[in-house]
């Protein structure tokens, strides 16, 4: 009787594609009211002046503006000025 393993396994895991998450509009960037600035699973980056964030985390400009990210309290924190 042979021992060898049946192959195969590996070629029925299919990939799935990315979620395009991440930051979009970087510091220092003009934005218009509206445009996203970052995509994010969690609140990492916490809404600063002149943005809000979405139900799935996204933070988005409430204004037009340059987007500025800094820490306050040990927190990032993005800014629309």
């Amino acid at each position: 009787m042979s021992h060898v393993k049946a192959g195969g396994a590996v070629r029925q895991h299919h990939q799935r594609p990315g979620k395009r998450l991440g930051i979009k509009k970087f510091g220092g960037e003009k934005v218009a009211t509206g445009n996203i600035i970052l995509r994010q699973r969690g609140a990492k980056y916490k809404a600063g002046k002149g943005v809000k964030m979405g139900d799935d985390y996204t933070i988005f400009s409430m204004k037009e503006g340059v987007v500025e990210f800094g820490k306050k309290w040990g927190r990032t924190m993005v800014n629309v000025v």
